[in-house]
Formats: C-alpha cells, sequence, structure tokens
C-alpha cells in the first residue's frame, strides 16, 4: 500500500487568521461590487449626449416625419411632428407651429387631429416642425422642475436647440416663421419679442398676450392650475420680475421688423357653431364657451393693436365676426394668414 504524505491544510475557514481573511474578502468584494455599480453609473450618464441631437427620424406619412430630439435643456427626448413638401425642390424655409392648451394625443399635433395642415402644406415650399409640448407649457423656460408637470425649458429648445437640427435634417435655409393658436398664440409673439429677428414671420390666432395685471396673471396662472402645476414654479410669485419679462405688450419692441399677423373672433356664435355643423357635438359649448374665451382674446388683440401702432410697428390684425374659439376658424385663418406668412419668410 502507498502511503501519500500531504501537508498539513491550515485553518482558513476557522480560528482567528480564517476570520480575519473571511472578513477581507468581504469586504474585497464590497468595494468590487461597488466599483462595478459606479463605473456601470457613469457608463449610463456618459450615454446621454451632452449636445442636442435627433435620436431617430421615423416616416409616419407620404409627407410627415416623427422626429425624436434629445433636449439637453429637458434632459428628455421630446416628438417634434414635421411636414414636407410632396416635391422638394432645394432649401426653404422653416415655419414651427405651435398648440393650445395640451396635446390630445401624446403622439399626434392637435394640429393633425383637428385642421387640414398636413394637406394643406403639401405643396408649399416650406418645412413645418410641430412640437408635442407639454400640457400648460407656455412654451416657456420654467424657473423650477414641477412635480406634477415636471422640467420646462421650452424655450430654449425652440429657439436654441431644435432649429439647427431641423434646418440640418430638412435641408433648411436659415429662414424661420413661428404660428400658434390660443395658448400658442401668445406663446408664439412672446418668443419672437423675447428673440428679435428671430422669426421672419409671427401668426398668432385667438390669443391673449399680456402676463401681467390681474387679468394677465389670472388667464396664465388658471391655465397652469388646470393640469395640476404650480404657476409660481414657472415665473415665480405675482412680483416676481419674469412675468413683466414674458409681458409682449411690455415688450413688443422685439417684434420690429418681423412680419406679424394676428387675428381672432367677436365671440358671436356664427355658421360653425350651429347645431347640426360636422363635427359640433356640442353647440352650446361651441357658443357659450367657445364665445367667452373668444371674447377675451378680443380684448387682449384690442389691446396688442392700440400698442403696436403707438409704436408704429407694422402688424396686420383680422377680426372674425361671428366667430368664436373653435377649430372650424382657426382652419380658416392658417389659410388666409398663409400668404402673409410666406411673403414674410421670403424678404
Amino acid at each position: 500500500m502507498t502511503i501519500v504524505r500531504t501537508r498539513p491544510v491550515r485553518e482558513f475557514a476557522t480560528g482567528a487568521s480564517g476570520r480575519r481573511f473571511a472578513r477581507v474578502t468581504a469586504v474585497a468584494a464590497i468595494v468590487v461590487a461597488t466599483v462595478a455599480t459606479l463605473l456601470g453609473t457613469a457608463s449610463i450618464a456618459s450615454a446621454a449626449p451632452t449636445s442636442p441631437t435627433i435620436e431617430r427620424v421615423v416616416r409616419e406619412g407620404p409627407t410627415r416625419y416623427g422626429v425624436y430630439v434629445y433636449s439637453v435643456a429637458m434632459h428628455k427626448t421630446v416628438k417634434v411632428q414635421v411636414l414636407v413638401p410632396r416635391v422638394q425642390s432645394g432649401p426653404r424655409p422653416s415655419l414651427y407651429m405651435l398648440s393650445g392648451l395640451g396635446e390630445e394625443d401624446p403622439q399626434k399635433s392637435i394640429w393633425l387631429l383637428k385642421s387640414d395642415a398636413e394637406q394643406f402644406f403639401a405643396d408649399k415650399n416650406v418645412t413645418v416642425a410641430l412640437p408635442l409640448a407639454g400640457n400648460g407649457s407656455f412654451y416657456a423656460d420654467w424657473q423650477r422642475d414641477d412635480p406634477k408637470l415636471g422640467r420646462y425649458k421650452w424655450e430654449t429648445f425652440l429657439t436654441k436647440e431644435l432649429p439647427p437640427l431641423i434646418d440640418a435634417r430638412f435641408d433648411g435655409n436659415g429662414r424661420r416663421g413661428i404660428a400658434g393658436l390660443s395658448m400658442g398664440a401668445g406663446s408664439s409673439l412672446m418668443l419672437a419679442a423675447r428673440n428679435p429677428g428671430f422669426y421672419r414671420a409671427v401668426a398668432a390666432y385667438s390669443g391673449c398676450y399680456t402676463t401681467t395685471g390681474p387679468a394677465g396673471q389670472a388667464y396664465v396662472r388658471g391655465i397652469v392650475s388646470a393640469f395640476g402645476g404650480d404657476p409660481d414654479n414657472m415665473w415665480g410669485p405675482p412680483d416676481d420680475p419674469a412675468w413683466s419679462a414674458h409681458d409682449v405688450l411690455r415688450h413688443s419692441a422685439g417684434l420690429r421688423g418681423s412680419a406679424v399677423y394676428v387675428s381672432t373672433g367677436t365671440g358671436r356664435a356664427g355658421r360653425y357653431d350651429a347645431p347640426g355643423y360636422p363635427g359640433n357635438s356640442d353647440p352650446t359649448d361651441r357658443q357659450v364657451v367657445g364665445g367667452a374665451i373668444e371674447l377675451g382674446s378680443l380684448w387682449c388683440t384690442q389691446n396688442l393693436q392700440a400698442q403696436l401702432a403707438a409704436q408704429r410697428i407694422r402688424a396686420s390684425f383680422h377680426y372674425v365676426d361671428p366667430g368664436t374659439h373653435s377649430w372650424p376658424y382657426w382652419v380658416d385663418q392658417l389659410h388666409r394668414s398663409w400668404p402673409f406668412i410666406r411673403a414674410g419668410l421670403s424678404r
């Protein structure tokens, strides 16, 4: 019988030395795991773009694209729907179109749900960008993140991040226009007034253009609150200078040199508001609620016209009588304002 002699096995698993080794091994494992976690976190953080970028483009129709843009300012991806001409022939201007209160469909601009914009622009030599904005954002840069609505830096997105990307991807020539309805109407003029010369043409349908005074603040605060947001997170408490800084009437000089088109109804019910009109499922809502809102827009528009006239700033004002705060009138105004917008984009 062969006897194999082996060296004694040290007790690493028991005894004082064993316990020290186990502790060292456990600590080392924790350190390795922590480093791995930190490296993984760093990798994730470094994966986020450091500059605004188009993440992907999805074709949604013959002349429509879904463009997913990462906004550094808002730390998120924003969908922008883009309309292009059916026949594309060289560099062309861009028109940014802003919606009202909130999008009914988070994937489709309300302009494409409620109007014929897609068909209307198919034979126009312009790229149309339709950002899907957050509810009650007023397309502004908010001072603080809102617990309900999140981070809003829309002015930065619309004036600094998005335009270069749209021009580069869709053959832009650097000429820009902006148009909006209701909340988007006031925001269109606000963005133009705060960024003089950035937009060659501006169109506003049924908006309000003051953010100061009891009426101006009540209008803005009411809309933000309706979506569960805190208006103080937007421009601070009522006495914060930021409210005045976004008031078109107080900064109307910034509109000088742009082609400005403004329209509103008088609040009186017309043929589009009659029972039985296609799409008019609630005539009372159109005639009463829509009429009252448009009466407020009429007041705001008249004040704007007086202010621009006093400063000798040229603008084209259109009063629709009868006319309520509803889509058929805005579709009409989109069509009627296009020759004016086109001329502004061409100069």
